[in-house]
């Protein structure tokens, strides 16, 4: 007798929840949020769309909206960054808009292709409807990213040091976007963050997860990774400075970010599949078992080699950022002599010695001389230096090019790249 008198006040409970998220379809509940009532249990209004521009029928979403400023803070964090890690910020330009088109690309062609709905790639621009994953976001970013960063002379390895962290702020944020489309969210939990919604509701049916129960509170999985990725964002921020080798704030990225994913992904009922095995939790724990290996062999093969040269310490790095730190300089000057050359001419004066000048500075034969110079230095950290010749780890260079050797110690090298940054720091102007 009490078990039917629980269960038919089970069945009263899932009518009332039913006809609750049935009559408020905009709401979030958290049904488990403290002990007593709150707005949170009471449920809190979401719409996916942000506003309507004035004047038209186009709408724009939470999704879109916040993925854009995860890109923004992303790439502010990265420019005030890249001097430190000795990258020019103007040839970097270049790859990280490449990087962006690349991930959008990436990200959606990873989704299409493991999708198991069977989604055609006719359907890949209608990305309004939702479908990105950010493994095909990294790996897009980086292909696209990668080449131009080779075409403009900037070393991937120490340009991805940069970027990593930027990874992680822009997922830290976008990933907040799947909260207003209600998705990316996992089984069935007692927890106090517990979320249920109409959507929920409906995905769960619709998708036939007979081990969930669709009126129950859910996973927010998103929320999960969220607070994953601010955690690795304050630990790769902290620990750049005491990086041992170009490459290695990378590799602790995509270690700590899949070790996170691989557990959440878990979670999850809306997982990318190659036959029986979720997709992204197979590449999170690739990464995280590559990642481990890499950094404790790149750290020996430093730790061996008794010395070691970061980018910011070679002759082509300070070459570029020479030329970028002059940039600003050489514009007034330009300005000026373009000024002076003008008011010459109005006056009736001999302007011949001002446009002399202005050819010797500024004309074809200026710009061959700086991309000389550019040249000269790349290929003096390519000859020996102590009658021996070092090869760089993580080297990028087509001919598996190395890097000239500045004696001293691997502390030596960390305690210039610590002066170095310091300096710099005092004039540096879904469903993935």
């Amino acid at each position: 007798m009490f078990h039917l008198t629980q269960l038919i006040q089970t069945l009263s409970d899932t009518a009332e929840t039913r006809e609750m998220l049935k009559a408020n379809p905009d709401k979030v509940y958290f049904p488990n949020f403290g002990s007593g009532d709150n707005i949170l249990k009471e449920g809190i209004s979401i719409d996916r769309v942000m506003f309507t521009i004035p004047g038209t029928d186009i709408d724009i979403y939470w999704y879109g909206f916040l993925i854009a400023l995860g890109i923004l803070l992303a790439m502010i964090y990265g420019f005030r960054k890249m001097k430190s890690a000795g990258i020019d910020p103007d040839r970097a330009t270049d790859a990280v808009i490449g990087g962006i088109i690349g991930a959008i690309v990436g990200a959606r062609l990873y989704y299409i292709v493991f999708n198991t709905e069977g989604m055609k790639l006719s359907e890949f621009f209608n990305i309004r409807d939702g479908g990105l994953a950010i493994y095909g976001g990294i790996i897009g970013a980086i292909l696209v990213g990668g080449i131009i960063a080779k075409l403009r002379k900037l070393k991937l390895i120490a340009l991805l040091d940069v970027v990593a962290p930027c990874f992680l702020i822009g997922q830290c944020i976008g990933r907040w976007g799947n909260f207003f489309n209600q998705e990316a969210f996992g089984t069935n939990t007692d927890a106090p963050w517990g979320m249920m919604s109409w959507t929920t509701a409906n995905f769960i049916a619709n998708h036939d997860l007979i081990d969930m129960d669709q009126f129950s509170p859910i996973h927010p999985c998103f929320l999960y990774e969220s607070l994953w990725c601010l955690l690795g964002f304050v630990l790769l921020h902290f620990y750049f400075n005491h990086r041992k080798f170009d490459g290695e704030i990378f590799l602790m990225y995509i270690g700590w970010y899949g070790l996170g994913r691989f557990f959440i992904e878990g979670l999850r009922t809306d997982s990318l599949y190659l036959g029986q095995i979720r997709v992204s939790q197979l590449v999170a724990g690739t990464c995280v078992i590559a990642s481990i290996v890499l950094i404790i062999v790149f750290r020996s093969m430093v730790s061996r080699s008794g010395s070691y040269k970061f980018f910011y310490e070679t002759e082509l790095s300070k070459a570029q950022l020479a030329e970028y730190n002059s940039y600003a300089d050489e514009q007034k000057e330009k300005k000026e002599l373009k000024k002076k050359i003008s008011e010459a001419k109005s006056k009736g004066e001999s302007f011949a010695e001002l446009e002399k000048e202005y050819e010797e500075k500024f004309g074809k034969n200026a710009v061959k001389v700086r991309r000389e110079a550019i040249k000269k230095a790349e290929d003096k950290d390519k000859t020996e230096v102590s009658g021996e010749e070092y090869k760089s780890i993580l080297s990028d260079e087509d001919d598996g090019g190395s890097d000239a050797v500045q004696e001293g110690s691997t502390d030596d090298g960390k305690a210039k790249n610590d002066g170095n940054n310091s300096e710099n720091d005092g004039e540096e102007k879904d469903n993935g």
